[in-house]
């Protein structure tokens, strides 16, 4: 056996030496690596927040973190719970009837019900819910419910019942079902002015299209551009559904303000958001907080140069903001005021639009239209697996399979209405939204209008100081009216419908007795007070309504 020399240790010496050296740079790399990610990472969030947001934003997380300790102390602990279990009882009994006297169906029957015993139950149900199941016809409320009239009931209902068990995912077993789709997308696409080569698809409304849009830039800039920790960039005026589909979807969202005259998002924070991560950008026409319009050219601009998805969300405008302009309403009025700007396929760099049928398209409820600039575009919204057991799968949306008689609907309605009809209801709906926001402005000076509304909604805030706008949405609630509280500036919107048109001059009246009413005597119990002031109290405000709004929802589904 060869003896080891002082040679042979000193070369493995070496050699081990080496190794460790090697070691020890692989885990300076690699740390080196990971502290780059994170530095390139905040350095890309303080762009898009701002040194002020950014600091804000860490002041925030400090105050909910210590909230959140002081709440852990039994004493305090106890004392909350006891005071969210009393808010929790009072959803409940708003929305679940009680009493002895309630008729409950908790279990199937054991023999089959005629139709006379079911419509009586409903009548039954209708009354021990506190009202006629066409209470909503009165008017005051806000959107909710687009109503085109009693004709276009029957004509909805018509067709529900010649297509109620058709299914567009078999459409060889119901072809008219196929054809009557392909051409509600079509007919919006040419409302849209979408190109040559555009396409689309429908969904159950708005919130599917626009979670749809997300997950089409996801796929697109994963694989076209490699992106594999995606990105949005979004007004913080946008739909909530955004934040949905990129919670969903996995996309980090950069929310960025809006300018508090106008209301639109700011060009300038956009543009320092965007990032070679970036995979979209945002804009609303209208949107549904206050009703304003981004400024989508200066957006299709930015998404143009940097090869990013530009998606305008049109659901709220849906067959209102196409028809401004042969209406002779989209230049606004004599003042510069109401002016709807350019936000279609016509500007270069839009690449998606999202419209819902279901609103001033007056179609059935659960019927939306997402476009696209192109149909290679539209692909990467498909959902396909060609390896699955039971057969080649393929979807166009989240659904599977989708009710075919809504889409009878739809198509119906289209066709009833027709151009004329859409310009007859937007004239009618634009102009009185315009009446109450004149009203506002020059009557009514302890309010102001946010921002130059173009379309069909109108918001307004408070600019007494012993005036707060959410008591004057809950004084609203007391007349009958149910309007939409809102928060960033604390105001209170209304979506005009067809319903509200004939109510205008009562709703300015109502609108000027609550502001003296909230100035007079504020109440501070009202159901807008208490949410929204509550979001905007404290800290630990927005996890406060959270559990509220998760009460809400668990209530829904109390029998």
């Amino acid at each position: 056996m060869p003896s080891t020399t002082i040679s042979d240790v000193r070369n493995a010496v070496q050699q081990y030496g080496a190794l460790f050296l090697t070691l020890d740079s692989v885990k300076s790399a690699l740390f080196y690596y990971v502290l780059w990610n994170y530095a390139v990472k905040a350095q890309r969030h303080l762009r898009a927040r701002g040194i002020t947001e950014s600091l804000k934003d860490i002041q925030r997380w400090v105050s909910q973190q210590i909230v959140r300790l002081v709440l852990r102390l039994p004493s305090t602990r106890q004392k909350v719970a006891s005071q969210m279990d009393k808010a929790k009882l009072d959803i409940e009994n708003r929305l679940v009837p009680k009493g002895a006297n309630v008729t409950r169906h908790l279990a199937l029957p054991s023999e089959g019900k005629t139709l006379e015993w079911i419509l009586q139950e409903m009548d039954k149900m209708d009354t021990e819910m506190g009202g006629p199941a066409e209470a909503w016809k009165q008017g005051k409320l806000s959107g909710a419910v687009y109503h085109g009239g009693d004709d276009l009931s029957k004509i909805i209902v018509a067709a529900y019942a010649r297509y109620c068990v058709s299914n567009p995912l078999h459409p060889e077993v119901f072809p008219a079902i196929r054809k009557m789709e392909a051409e509600i997308v079509a007919m919006c696409l040419k409302m849209y002015r979408g190109p040559e080569g555009s396409a689309g698809a429908m969904t159950s409304g708005g919130t599917e299209s626009i979670i749809m849009a997300v997950k089409t830039y996801r796929d697109w800039a994963r694989d076209v551009k490699g992106i594999k920790e995606p990105e949005m960039i979004v007004p913080i005026t946008a739909h909530a559904a955004f934040d949905k589909g990129a919670s969903y979807m996995g996309i980090k969202v950069h929310t960025i303000p809006v300018n508090s005259a106008t209301r639109q998002v700011d060009i300038k924070r956009v543009r320092r958001a965007i990032n070679t991560n970036t995979i979209m950008l945002v804009g609303s026409c209208i949107n549904f907080p206050d009703g304003n319009e981004d400024d989508i050219e200066a957006l299709a601009a930015l998404a143009k140069k940097y090869n990013i998805g530009l998606h305008v969300d049109c659901c709220l405008g849906s067959f209102i903001v196409p028809f401004l302009e042969p209406a002779g309403l989209a230049q606004g009025d004599s003042k510069g005021r109401y002016r709807l700007k350019p936000f279609d396929f016509s500007v270069e760099g839009v690449t998606s639009i999202s419209c819902d049928t279901h609103k001033y398209g007056f179609a059935p409820k659960g019927t939306s239209v997402v476009m696209y600039r192109s149909a290679e575009l539209r692909r990467y919204q498909y959902y396909v697996n060609p390896s699955w057991p039971g057969g080649v799968y393929a979807s166009p949306s989240i659904s599977g399979s989708r009710p075919g008689a809504l889409i009878a609907g739809c198509w119906a309605v289209m066709q009833h209405m027709g151009t004329e009809g859409y310009l007859q209801s937007c004239r009618e709906i634009v102009l009185a939204t315009r009446t109450i926001a004149d009203a506002i402005t020059n009557d009514i000076p302890e309010l102001y209008v946010l921002g130059d509304p173009p379309a069909s909604v109108v918001a307004f805030g408070s600019k007494h100081p012993n005036v707060d706008a959410l008591e004057v949405g809950d004084a609203m609630g007391k007349r009958g009216w149910h309007l939409n509280g809102l928060s960033e500036p604390k105001s209170v919107h209304i979506a005009l419908t067809k319903l509200t048109v004939p109510l205008v001059d009562q709703f300015i009246a109502d609108l000027k007795d609550s502001v003296r009413e909230a100035k007079v005597s504020p109440s501070g119990k009202g159901s807008m007070v208490a949410v929204y002031g509550l979001g905007n109290s404290s800290a630990v405000g927005p996890e406060m309504v959270s559990q509220l709004a998760s009460a809400f929802l668990d209530a829904m589904y109390k029998a």
